[in-house]
């Protein structure tokens, strides 16, 4: 039975030696301290993904960032070309961006490592090179052997030292390696079937060979019960490799023993497609609930909001969304970017919605601002005016003019009312203190002269309920912005009306009156 162990398909969310991280969340800072820890670490060879990774976040992160900034440079990725040898980090020209510095340190770190990285590489190209010509030259010897054993007994000791010189050699090219592992395994089977081969020393051989594969059996049948089954796989392969180094044992346990280790690579094989079946179904339903919450953002994000308390309340309900993401794992490989970025960007709509919104809101409030500012100084400038009329029916007009105008900033919306208030105030009061003086000159003039006739008194009365008539009225124009305005607007109503009554009723004493005068006459 052929010892062939066929491949195990590799699924797309195996694992890498490190643990994932979403670097898209990092800042600039941090992807930068990310790159300076992995440059730094003894393991850092064994990280060209991990970097690549980091690195790809840094310029998309870099490149937004820019963007929002307002900054039209483009963004440039070190690639190949500026990973030569002597290459350095190229100068800002022009006006310096805030950008620049962490950009700079930032290449810096990722051409350190990747000159490192292609130092080492052709470090390891070189060393399989050579570890391919020492193969080379062990094949040439064993193959001479074959050829010419000579004695036997002579013949083993060489082709053991020739066993061991080979496994201790390091890999060879991946291109090379099955042509090279072929003829070394045609050349150690030809030399165990030649004819005139010492039975003795064959069979010690044979039960050596036996003895190392049934202790590979016993590893992989132990990697078939470990819960890691991540680690087992990788160890498993290890295992193979050295299955291939050794040589073939009696024909009678062949077929047993390679069954054997088979069925552990069978299980070890299972167990790991169905972790990551499993893996793969919980990234499936992953991907369903971040749709989810996908459509959600969405939706609101294309809300109509007109006000600060929807948008701040919507803003509220979005980061509840964005609590739940964190707490959901990785989609697959595939779709996990994807709707990543599907998120942000229904993210991104709504926030930059608000602060345009509110942008919009803070410049409609500056421009209320600007009005009732010039109603103040209108008001002010009036308020030493003695056109008693004139004036206090433009007051009122300010005052109804105010009302129509929206809001102002809060932290200056009651300094700016008591402005107005203390304005129209000063005029209206100013206007009931003539009011009362010429009332009491008449009155003093009245005591002074021959009494009045009875009508003179109640025109008297009449225009002076008119002017207190007119007071109301501008009084009652401030209640509607006062606290509890309802109440006392009503009770200033029915002062009103009840002036208004009895001015009817002057009327028409005074009419009478006249036509008392006109009768007698």
């Amino acid at each position: 039975m052929s010892e062939e162990i066929k491949p195990v398909a590799v699924p797309e969310t195996q694992p890498t030696d490190v643990e994932i991280v979403n670097y898209a969340d990092k800042s600039l800072a941090e992807l930068s301290e990310l790159m300076q820890s992995l440059v730094e670490s003894e393991d850092r060879m064994k990280r060209s993904k991990e970097a690549e990774a980091i690195k790809s976040a840094f310029y998309k992160r870099l490149s937004k960032e820019k963007q929002e900034a307002g900054e039209e440079a483009p963004v440039e990725e070190p690639d190949e070309t500026s990973i030569d040898e002597g290459s350095t980090v190229p100068m800002q020209s022009g006006p310096v961006s805030p950008f620049a510095a962490i950009e700079a340190g930032f290449k810096s770190l990722y051409v350190k490592y990747k000159k490192e990285r292609a130092e080492y590489n052709r470090e390891q190209d070189a060393a399989r090179e050579e570890n391919l010509k020492i193969k080379q030259a062990i094949i040439e010897e064993l193959k001479a052997l074959v050829e010419n054993p000579g004695d036997i007994g002579g013949a083993f000791p060489k082709f053991r030292d020739i066993q061991n010189r080979w496994r201790e050699t390091g890999p060879v090219p991946q291109q090379n390696f099955r042509d090279v592992n072929d003829t070394y395994q045609l050349f150690v089977t030809k030399f165990y079937d030649l004819v005139d081969i010492n039975r003795e020393l064959r069979d010690l051989d044979f039960k050596k060979n036996l003895e190392a594969k049934t202790e590979l059996c016993e590893r992989a049948e132990a990697l078939s019960q470990d819960n890691d089954v991540v680690e087992a796989f990788k160890e498993l392969q290890k295992l193979h490799e050295q299955w291939k180094d050794l040589g073939p044992v009696a024909k009678e346990f062949r077929d047993e023993i390679w069954e054997r280790f088979r069925a552990a690579t069978t299980v070890i094989n299972k167990n790991y497609q169905a972790h990551f079946e499993e893996i793969k179904g919980r990234q499936e339903e992953n991907l369903k609930a971040k749709i989810a919450l996908c459509e959600k953002v969405e939706e609101i994000a294309a809300r109509e909001i007109t006000t600060s308390t929807q948008w701040n309340n919507l803003s509220k309900e979005i980061e509840a969304i964005q609590a739940e993401w964190r707490k959901i794992g990785y989609a697959t490989r595939k779709e996990n970017q994807k709707i990543y970025d599907r998120f942000r960007a229904a993210c991104d709509k709504f926030f930059e919605r608000k602060r345009a919104s509110f942008s919009e809101f803070k410049d409609s409030m500056n421009a209320n601002l600007e009005k009732k500012m010039a109603i103040i100084e209108e008001a002010e400038a009036l308020a030493a005016s003695t056109d008693w009329k004139a004036t206090a029916d433009r007051l009122v007009e300010l005052q109804k003019q105010w009302k129509e105008i929206g809001a102002v900033p809060r932290k200056k919306s009651e300094q700016l009312w008591k402005r107005f208030r203390t304005a129209c105030d000063t005029f209206f009061q100013a206007r009931e203190a003539a009011r009362k003086e010429a009332h009491a000159r008449r009155e003093s003039a009245r005591e002074r002269r021959p009494q009045a006739s009875p009508k003179d008194r109640l025109r008297e009365q009449y225009a002076q309920l008119q002017q207190e008539i007119q007071t109301y009225e501008n009084n009652i124009g401030f209640f509607g912005l006062s606290k509890g305005a309802e109440k006392l607007k009503a009770q200033m109503q029915e002062r009103i009306d009840a002036a208004k009554a009895k001015l009817e009723d002057l009327k028409k004493q005074i009419r009478a009156k006249e036509q008392e005068e006109a009768g007698e006459e």
